[in-house]
Formats: C-alpha cells, sequence, structure tokens
C-alpha cells in the first residue's frame, strides 16, 4: 500500500468557516451523545445534513436547525459521505451490512465513515463490504468524551484507503481538534482507539488505588489530585478522570461501564490474536466486570476509583 505523505499524516485543523463542505451531501446515523454533538456541529457549519436514529424524538432538535430527517437507509442515496456514531459490533453490522442496510442503499463512491469503537475484524468487514460495492470506508473512532464532541475537541484516528481519507479530511477536521492519520488499513485505527482505552481504563484503576490508600492513610484525596496533576501526573486523563474519581462525579457518564467492559473485551480478544499477553488489561477488564456487578452500570467507568475505594473499606 502507498503511505500517505508526510505532511498529511496528523492533521490540526486551521478551523476555517465551513467552506470546505460546500456541496457536500453529508449524513449522520447514530444521535446518541457523540452522535448529535458530530451532527450539530455539520449544521453549525451550514451543510446539507440528513440524519437518523431509531428514536425519532433524538433528532427532533437538530430537525429543528435545518437537517432532514431519514426514515428509511434509502434517504441517505444522495449523500456523499454518512458517519455512523453506533454503540457495537452487533448494531454497527445491522446498519452497515443488513439487507437494506447503508451499504445496500449508499451509491458507488460514496464513503461510510464509522466512528464507532467497534473491532479489528468488522472494521475490516466493512472495508471489504463497501469496497465490493465500489463504495469507500473510513474508520474513524476518536478519543474524547461527549463534551469534548460538543467543543470540537476530540482527536480522531483515521484509517483506510487513501483517497477515501483525503475526501473525509474536510469533515473530521471540523469535528476535531486534530486528525490522526493512523493506516491504509482501518483495522488498525480501530485498534489504536481500544488501545488509548486500555491505558484510560489502566490509569483510571491505578488512581482509584493510589487514593484509596492515601485516604485511608489520613491524606484527602483532594490533596492527592492537586499534588500529582501538579507534578508528574499532568496529563489529561490524570486531571480530567482523577477529577471525577475525587469529586465521586460518575454521572451523567462519559462512557458507561457496560461500553468500557465492550472496548476492554475487544482489546483483548485483539491481542489474544496477535498472541500479546496483557494482564494489567485484563485486571481492568474484570474490575469494571465487578463494578458493573455491583450495579454500576449506569455511571461514567472512572467509577473504578469508587469500587477501590469499598475494597478499601471506605464508605
Amino acid at each position: 500500500m502507498m503511505p500517505l505523505p508526510e505532511s498529511a499524516m496528523d492533521r490540526a485543523p486551521a478551523r476555517p468557516p465551513g467552506e470546505a463542505l460546500a456541496g457536500m451531501r453529508l449524513g449522520v446515523v447514530g444521535l446518541g451523545h457523540m452522535g448529535h454533538a458530530f451532527a450539530a456541529s455539520l449544521i453549525a457549519d451550514g451543510t446539507s445534513l440528513t440524519v437518523y436514529d431509531r428514536d425519532a424524538e433524538a433528532a427532533a432538535a437538530l430537525v429543528a436547525r435545518g437537517a432532514a430527517f431519514a426514515k428509511r437507509f434509502d434517504d441517505f442515496a444522495g449523500c456523499d459521505i454518512v458517519l455512523t456514531s453506533l454503540p457495537d459490533d452487533d448494531v454497527v453490522r445491522d446498519v452497515a451490512l443488513g439487507a437494506e442496510g447503508l451499504a445496500a442503499m449508499l451509491r458507488e463512491a460514496a464513503i461510510h465513515v464509522s466512528m464507532s469503537t467497534i473491532s479489528v475484524a468488522l472494521s475490516r468487514e466493512l472495508a471489504q463490504a463497501h469496497r465490493a460495492r465500489r463504495q469507500g470506508f473510513v474508520a474513524a473512532p476518536v478519543l474524547g468524551n461527549p463534551d469534548l464532541a460538543a467543543a470540537r475537541q476530540l482527536f480522531v484516528l483515521a484509517g483506510g484507503a487513501a483517497a477515501d481519507v483525503r475526501r473525509c479530511l474536510p469533515v473530521l477536521e471540523r469535528l476535531g481538534q486534530r486528525v490522526f492519520i493512523v493506516a491504509e488499513d482501518p483495522g488498525l485505527a480501530n485498534l489504536m482507539k481500544l488501545a488509548g482505552n486500555v491505558l484510560t481504563a489502566v490509569t483510571l484503576q491505578s488512581m482509584g488505588e493510589v487514593f484509596a490508600l492515601l485516604a485511608k492513610a489520613g491524606l484527602p484525596p483532594e490533596r492527592a489530585q492537586e499534588i500529582l496533576t501538579g507534578s508528574l501526573f499532568d496529563g489529561r486523563v490524570h486531571k480530567t478522570y482523577g477529577g471525577k474519581i475525587v469529586t465521586q462525579h460518575y454521572s451523567p457518564p462519559g462512557m458507561t461501564v457496560p461500553l468500557a467492559v465492550k472496548d476492554l473485551r475487544l482489546a483483548l480478544a485483539a491481542a489474544e490474536h496477535e498472541a500479546v499477553p496483557m494482564p494489567v488489561a485484563s485486571l481492568a477488564h474484570d474490575m469494571l466486570v465487578a463494578a458493573e456487578a455491583r450495579g454500576w452500570a449506569d455511571l461514567d467507568w472512572s467509577v473504578l476509583g469508587r469500587l477501590a475505594a469499598a475494597n478499601a473499606g471506605l464508605s
């Protein structure tokens, strides 16, 4: 495969107005927290946008701002690029590859951009299915939460054929602060996303344990967080999720515990396929399962901090 030129590998958008999107006909399927934020940003840029969600009420505010509501997937037949933001492999496969799904309805040369966190295998399956129909496929999962999505501050991880990625860049650059072009294999973009979530989960588990230790010994978590993030541990994850643990701000969730369990499971499946042992990731997965078993499925995955405190006998 021909690599992309180095100058195109990592793109920090210059943030021009929406001229770069002029004339594009776009679609968004899946209007949860992330998908809704994507659609709202594209509407603000003045694009011609069609949206779909199984819950028509989820689209009401977007339709009021000028989006067209798709009743069926064939309503996307005129789109140049359709973004999907969906929860898991089963839903993505059904939406994209069902008998009346996107792949069956999109015209030739249209591009499906999957922004979902899905398995490496499904990402490659989608690329092959779209290619067979002379359509494009780009995997573009993101690092960040719904708040960052609303502020266009996400980090986008793009993978796919070079020509398809280039066509999608004007759209992707309007959704985040930086686009990383990972590889022409879209599966590697999804694996990169899963790897990022592994690191986040492991960090949450570690911070929860450290805060529990210090709190039980008499040092308030607020002071511990101030010292840690003011010295060697000043990363985004330490500050954002450490803050959630300290303030016990687990709702509304940026990512729920079951979705985090799913992402760690996918990462571990990829690791098994590549014969890469990941014992720390396995531990983080099991602790997330333990959090789910305690009835915390509707909370943010930073609730690992609450679990660590509970295991330490702290109220």
